[in-house]
């Protein structure tokens, strides 16, 4: 009897947790179908009613926008490069840092825990007026750098935990068999650590893709802006009336690459996130 209650209990308390967090998600594909006479009428309910609605037209009206597309472009090519360049670097430093013996080390990872900590907002106002000097304003690079410095660290301290549970002798034993410190490292060290690696790749990937801050104030065109900027500057017919049904179905394209990568992912994503950090 008490099983069953403690049972009961569970799926309720979870039923509330998950309705409250995919309530705004809810909302937003809610708007997301509705017209914009619809909602500033206030249409009730979550679905628009029969003859009220935009259906799919918002999203095929976001889809075909030159901002939007371009926007979908600078996400995946600026997300992609700075995670593939924030995996190397991370991996190496990590693998460094569990492996071999220095001063400082400790010194280091705090170092390294401390930026991933730093307030993103304090760091705009100085790398507007450095990048503008350097010429790196409105560019990739000038969103890349940002990305890499507040990932690399979360990404060396996951990785250097994977690195530390894989033991010695198994690199040994790969140069005992004739492989070099590098071979070594590349085919036996990488692919035990593959879980550490997926997720440091997969949390860069989704700080690079989300990022608002760093997108709106580090560029002023189209030639760098990713998708959370850009939607700030979508307008409809009236400039003083956002279009929110066009907004809420731009947000809901941009969330599908998130969501995709989490359901393939999400094994990988959870042994990532607790193995390095159990022993046993």
């Amino acid at each position: 009897m008490n099983m069953t209650k403690n049972r009961v209990g569970i799926v309720i308390g979870c039923a509330l947790i998950l309705g409250w967090c995919l309530l705004p998600v809810a909302w937003i594909i809610s708007l997301s179908f509705k017209s914009q006479e619809a909602i500033t009428n206030g249409s009730p309910g979550f679905f628009p009613s029969s003859g009220t609605g935009a259906g799919w037209k918002n999203y095929e009206d976001v889809l075909k926008d030159d901002q939007f597309k371009h926007a979908i472009f600078n996400s995946i090519g600026i997300s992609l490069i700075s995670t593939v360049l924030s995996v190397i670097i991370a991996t190496l430093a990590a693998y460094a840092i569990a492996r071999l013996e220095f001063r400082g080390k400790r010194f280091v990872l705090t170092t390294a825990l401390v930026i991933a900590m730093f307030p993103v907002v304090s760091l705009v106002s100085p790398l507007f007026d450095m990048w503008r000097t350097f010429g790196i304003y409105d560019t990739w690079l000038g969103l890349i750098l940002p990305y890499m410095s507040f990932t690399l660290p979360l990404a060396i301290w996951t990785l250097s935990a994977f690195f530390r549970e894989i033991p010695w002798e198994m690199e040994q034993a790969a140069q005992v068999d004739g492989a070099t410190s590098w071979q070594a490292f590349r085919k036996v060290i990488v692919p035990l650590a593959a879980p550490g690696v997926f997720t440091a790749a997969i949390l860069t990937f989704f700080f690079a893709w989300n990022d608002f801050v760093f997108g709106i104030s580090l560029t002023s065109t189209e030639n760098a802006r990713p998708i959370p900027a850009a939607l700030s500057f979508f307008v409809g017919a009236d400039p003083f009336n956002r279009p929110a049904s066009l907004l809420a179905a731009g947000a809901v394209v941009a969330t599908i690459p998130i969501i995709v990568i989490v359901l393939f992912f999400q094994r990988k994503i959870v042994a990532g996130l607790t193995s390095g950090a159990v022993k046993g």
